[in-house]
C-alpha cells in the first residue's frame, strides 16, 4: 500500500466547532497526519487547549472565535485564515446547534436559529472555503450531518431533523457542482455521540441510554474519537474519488431494521 496515502504533511485544515467533542477530535487527527490548522469555537479556553495539544505535536495552530451562525464573522474568520496560511485544503463543517422541541409548540423564531446554525452556517463556512478551493486548484470538504438528515427522530427533533436534512442536500449539491473544479464535498452522518449535552438528556431520562442502544448493534453509544479515522481518510488522497457520499457513523444503527435485535454479548 501506498503510505503516503493519508499524509496530510503541508496541508491546512480548517475545523469549526474544535473546542471539544467531534470538532476537537477531528482536529487532532488531522495534525497527527502531518496537516496545519485552524480551528474556530466560541469557546475561547477550549480552543485554546485544542491549539496547545496540537502544538505539541509539532503542527501549526491558529485560533479564532468565530459564532458559524453569523456570515458576518465567518468571512471574518476566513479573511484570517487567508493572512496566517494563505490557503486551506480541507474544511471540517462540524460547530452547530439545534433547538429541540415538538412541532406544534415549537417557535419560528427557534426554527431560524436551528437553521441558521445548522445550514447557513454550514453553507457560508463550505462557500467561503470553496471559493478557495477552487482558485488553488481543489480541497475537500466535510459537513457534518446526522442520522436525522435521512432518517425520522421523532422526540422534538422536527427543526433539528429539517435542518439536517438540508445538510445532507447540500452536501449532493455542492459535490455535483465542484467535483469537477477538484472540490470533493462529503457528509458523516453520526448517530448518538456522548457529549456533554448528550449526559444531560440522559440524566434527565434514565431509559434514554437503553433505548438508544438498543437500536445500535455495536452495542455502545458512539464516542468523539470515533470520527478520527473518516476525517483523515476524507482529507487525504485515500478518497480521491470519494464525492457526494453521506457517510453514516452509527454503530450499524441505520442498518438494523426496527424490529431486530441486536446480539447481546455476556
Amino acid at each position: 500500500m501506498n503510505q503516503t496515502l493519508f499524509d496530510l504533511t503541508g496541508r491546512v485544515a480548517l475545523v469549526s466547532g474544535a473546542a471539544s467533542g467531534m470538532g476537537r477530535a477531528m482536529s487532532l487527527a488531522l495534525a497527527a497526519h502531518g496537516a496545519d490548522l485552524a480551528l474556530a469555537d466560541i469557546n475561547l479556553a477550549g480552543l485554546a487547549e485544542t491549539a496547545e495539544t496540537i502544538r505539541g505535536l509539532g503542527r501549526r495552530a491558529a485560533p479564532f472565535m468565530c459564532d458559524v451562525s453569523k456570515p458576518d464573522q465567518i468571512r471574518g474568520l476566513f479573511a484570517e485564515l487567508d493572512t496566517a496560511f494563505g490557503r486551506i485544503n480541507f474544511l471540517g463543517n462540524v460547530a452547530g446547534e439545534g433547538v429541540m422541541a415538538r412541532p406544534e409548540q415549537i417557535s419560528l423564531d427557534d426554527v431560524e436559529r436551528t437553521w441558521r446554525n445548522l445550514v447557513l452556517g454550514r453553507f457560508c463556512m463550505c462557500q467561503e472555503a470553496g471559493r478557495r478551493m477552487i482558485a488553488h486548484g481543489g480541497g475537500s470538504i466535510v459537513n457534518i450531518g446526522s442520522l436525522a438528515s435521512i432518517t425520522a427522530l421523532g422526540r422534538g427533533h422536527i427543526a433539528y431533523s429539517m435542518a439536517m436534512g438540508a445538510v445532507a442536500q447540500m452536501t449532493r449539491e455542492l459535490s455535483t457542482e465542484w467535483s469537477a473544479l477538484g472540490v470533493r464535498v462529503n457528509a458523516i452522518l453520526p448517530a448518538q455521540v456522548v457529549n456533554p449535552g448528550l449526559e444531560k438528556r440522559m440524566a434527565a431520562d434514565p431509559g434514554l441510554k437503553d433505548q438508544w442502544l438498543s437500536g445500535i448493534p455495536r452495542g455502545r453509544l458512539g464516542r468523539p474519537d470515533d470520527i478520527a479515522g473518516l476525517a483523515v481518510l476524507l482529507a487525504s488522497d485515500a478518497s480521491s474519488w470519494i464525492t457526494g457520499a453521506l457517510i453514516p457513523m452509527d454503530g450499524g444503527n441505520l442498518a438494523m431494521n426496527a424490529g431486530g435485535t441486536r446480539r447481546y454479548v455476556d
